[in-house]
């Protein structure tokens, strides 16, 4: 059974390690050390995101998403009270199914949860078939530094995604 949780002190190691495939995978050159050390969990400590870790159905730690509630005083701030997905990964071995989706409508349940009624995500390439499939719509705004497109999900209140 495939399972979410929120990160932990005994998942981070491994979150540091998805991550790091993660930005690998992108083409990313950044150090994913000092991006995690220093930017990633002092806002997950300060409130200002969450990140929950997706377990396979073998008891391994695969994937994660990082989230939150758009805040005006957040740096990371794109509309205002819209829940915001933004990054998710889920390593090659556990693709395809389903996990993703899971682990997506997780944190879509937990940002309705805190108030939110819409979503969105800044994506690309192969992503953005993922994300049209769990119910997420392209608008025109691109944003150059990410590289991808604004997607907005209008209604939490459905919040899952298709087959």
């Amino acid at each position: 059974m495939i399972t979410v949780s929120p990160l932990n002190d005994v998942t981070r190691g491994e979150f540091e390690k998805l991550f790091t495939a993660y930005y690998t995978e992108l083409g990313c050159e950044d150090d994913c050390a000092h991006l995690v050390e220093e930017y990633i969990i002092p806002d997950l400590l300060a409130g200002l995101l969450k990140i929950d870790m997706l377990t396979d159905e073998d008891g391994k730690l695969s994937g994660f998403v990082i989230y939150q509630i758009d805040e005006i005083d957040n740096d990371w701030c794109v509309r205002e009270g819209w829940g915001d997905i933004r990054e998710i990964y889920v390593s090659p071995s556990s693709r395809k199914k389903g996990s993703g989706k899971f682990l997506l409508y997780t944190a879509e349940m937990k940002l309705k949860e805190a108030g939110a009624e819409t979503s969105l995500c800044i994506c690309g390439g192969e992503s953005e078939k993922f994300f049209i499939s769990c119910g997420y719509k392209k608008t025109e705004t691109y944003y150059d530094e990410f590289e991808g497109y604004l997607y907005e999900k209008n209604d939490l209140e459905n919040c899952k995604c298709g087959g």
